[in-house]
């Protein structure tokens, strides 16, 4: 276990639940200035107008911010900034999208699903290893209908490991409902 888990937050939610704005409040509380990371591609209009809003919100927040858009290389981008000595606090926005992208890289990959979870391996031991403060946004997909198709049904399952992985690793994981986070590690039942 890394000695910096103490370090690390993870924070789930629902679609449009006020994840994203809680993760960048909390980090805007507990660090001066933090490092951000979105993951979002903007591959249509709708995606292109979402990524807009997200870029003049936070540069209207009156944080600091050291923006990077990495769609794919978090655990690179990490291991970068680790071995530079340079570990800014750091918020990640979206794990979701990240993995969504990286799954479709893989979607014809005979092995995708290895693929994919390498992936995800690689990043739980980035984060593991990374000295600065990170606050990561994910949603919780599986809590809705079983998607239809194939694809959406590994994507659901490799979501809800993943999130349970970097959960693991992290020593507080916020759940946001309706707008309102609860911690969910204090109150964890352990058997």
């Amino acid at each position: 276990m890394s000695i910096y888990r103490h370090n690390k937050v993870l924070v789930t939610g629902g679609a449009r639940s006020g994840k994203s704005t809680f993760a960048e409040r909390l980090c805007a509380a507990e660090h001066s200035q933090a490092w951000y990371i979105a993951t979002a591609q903007a591959a249509d209009d709708e995606m292109r107008e979402r990524v807009r809003l997200h870029r003049q919100q936070r540069q209207e927040s009156g944080y600091v911010w050291e923006i990077d858009e990495e769609p794919m290389n978090l655990a690179g981008l990490l291991r970068r900034r680790t071995e530079e000595d340079n570990a800014p606090a750091l918020l990640i926005d979206c794990l979701t999208l990240w993995l969504s992208n990286v799954l479709l890289h893989y979607e014809h990959d005979p092995n995708v699903q290895e693929q994919v979870m390498r992936q995800v391996d690689e990043l739980v031991t980035a984060i593991e290893a990374y000295p600065g403060a990170i606050i990561l946004v994910t949603n919780e997909v599986g809590d809705g209908i079983v998607p239809a198709y194939p694809l959406g049904r590994l994507y659901r399952d490799l979501a809800g490991i993943a999130n349970r992985r970097i959960a693991e690793v992290c020593s507080r994981v916020f759940l946001v409902t309706a707008g309102i986070p609860i911690e969910l590690k204090s109150r964890e039942y352990r058997l």
